[in-house]
């Protein structure tokens, strides 16, 4: 229905260059200020503005689904000691027997949104998922993540920083996945890759749109382009402190699915959505700093790296079949660990072999870190960091005896192998507890619904029972 008298409402829109400003100030105070500091501040903001109609507060499910809640201003800052919502219409969540969770805001993770992105009067905050009692709820990795940070923060003086490469495809027609028919596929918007893309095709102009966003809300982006494949894309921002690099992770997709539906179009952060080309990965950066030091650089070791990087990295190495479905999470992950794409399914480190799990990128001592290849765009960010942080630092190291030659392994090849492999981990039982089985169980429903082979045909069954993707008219269909 159009708005037949736009003039009666004053909700706050506020121009990019403006909400830059903002949202650059709001992370420098999220990175040092005092979180009961910045609740006062933020609640005395809302207060005063008028034109704000409503927060909107974001949460993520155990398989990475982002759920978004838009509470009237009036109301939340009246009852934010209180806010519940239903834990049982959330897919990975609570049982109907024990529906009722809360929610608790993070006031330092305040965004300010773009109007013509997310409509006018709106700001976005993050929140914690607690029990009934107001303990931290085990299933909301935001909050697991964020726990374990502080702690290693409080005892060991240890900060951890992050930052993704994630990759898209953009495909022709709003809601291209719930409507996906394998016999027809997805249609490319573009057949031009990183060199190919006009300045103002459709690709070029999506991209723009979405850096423009980004960049308002604060990201600090730092290139954004076409990637390998025909209508692929990534943009790339910079690096934070790693709960923060998750809030981005969601954000970024958000943004990029509604700019492209404004275009008529649909953004898929699907790993490998049309067979026979480069798929799309989530390249995770990470090293850690202590005192101000990045920790994981020495000017003398090898490759550039600390012995503690390097003990970081050989855990990931011996860890990596357990917790590959952690890091891909979807049927449609294991197409793109295929070595005939640039896939990084070897279990290996390297500085230059794009094949590798881990590559060593040249760095410096601000720059240092490593990079772990094999994430997919897919997987829910906050347990994967979980899961990286907690093997790297509390796994056992890949060793071998003494004048034997490595054996090159590779990840598992299907949705079926990691499921074996993680079911039977000791390891994954110890850094997830009963997670392990709650988690197991959504992935073996959806590789249920999925044939056992992969084939050279990306199948409808793969697409629609996705956890980004599919809803209870799919779900429920089968």
């Amino acid at each position: 229905m159009q708005d037949i008298n736009p003039s009666l409402k004053n909700f706050l829109e506020i121009s990019y260059d403006r909400l830059e400003e903002m949202n650059l100030q709001a992370n420098e105070k999220q990175q040092t200020g005092d979180p009961k500091a910045l609740e006062e501040e933020y609640r005395l903001y809302l207060q005063k503005e008028k034109s704000i109609k409503a927060i909107t507060l974001c949460f993520t499910d155990i398989e990475g689904r982002f759920h978004m809640l838009d509470y009237d201003k009036k109301y939340l800052l009246e009852s934010d000691s209180n806010l519940t919502f239903d834990g049982s219409s959330i897919r990975g969540f609570t049982a109907l027997s024990e529906s009722d969770l809360r929610l608790e805001i993070d006031w330092s993770s305040i965004v300010y949104l773009p109007s013509d992105i997310f409509g006018g009067g709106k700001i976005v905050m993050f929140a914690s998922v607690l029990n009934r009692d107001r303990s931290s709820y085990e299933s909301d990795f935001r909050s697991q993540l964020k726990l374990y940070v502080q702690k290693l923060q409080e005892k060991e003086d240890i900060k951890v920083y992050s930052a993704p490469e994630t990759e898209g495809f953009l495909v022709e027609g709003v809601g291209a996945e719930q409507s996906f028919d394998e016999d027809i596929g997805f249609k490319l918007i573009s057949t031009g890759g990183y060199y190919h893309s006009l300045p103002l095709d459709r690709l070029r102009r999506f991209i723009d749109a979405s850096a423009e966003a980004q960049r308002a809300m604060g990201f600090g982006n730092e290139k954004d382009h076409p990637e390998v494949a025909p209508s692929q894309f990534e943009l790339n921002f910079g690096y934070t402190e790693v709960v923060r690099a998750c809030d981005q992770i969601q954000l970024y997709k958000l943004v990029c699915r509604q700019v492209a539906n404004n275009m008529g179009m649909t953004a898929t952060f699907l790993p490998k959505p049309i067979a026979g080309i480069n798929g799309s990965g989530m390249h995770t950066n990470i090293s850690l700093a202590k005192d101000g030091r990045n920790i994981f650089y020495q000017k003398d070791g090898v490759d550039g790296l600390s012995p503690l990087a390097w003990d970081f990295i050989l855990k990931m190495l011996n860890h990596a079949p357990e917790i590959c479905l952690v890091l891909n999470s979807s049927v449609n992950a294991y197409r793109r660990l295929d070595p005939h794409f640039e896939a990084p399914n070897q279990i290996k480190v390297s500085p230059v072999d794009r094949g590798s799990m881990i590559r060593i990128p040249a760095g410096n001592e601000k720059t240092a870190r490593i990079e772990i290849r094999s994430v997919a765009p897919d997987a829910n960010p906050y347990l994967a960091l979980y899961t990286v942080l907690k093997t790297g630092l509390e796994g056992k190291k890949l060793t071998r005896p003494r004048g034997t030659r490595e054996r090159l392994r590779f990840l598992p090849g299907t949705i079926y192998d990691a499921i074996r492999l993680f079911k039977t981990s000791e390891f994954v039982t110890k850094i997830l507890g009963q997670n392990q089985q709650k988690y197991l169980a959504f992935k073996e429903m959806v590789a249920d619904r999925s044939p056992k082979e992969l084939g050279s045909k990306v199948k409808t069954s793969e697409i629609v029972y996705h956890h980004e993707i599919t809803n209870q008219v799919l779900w429920n269909n089968f």
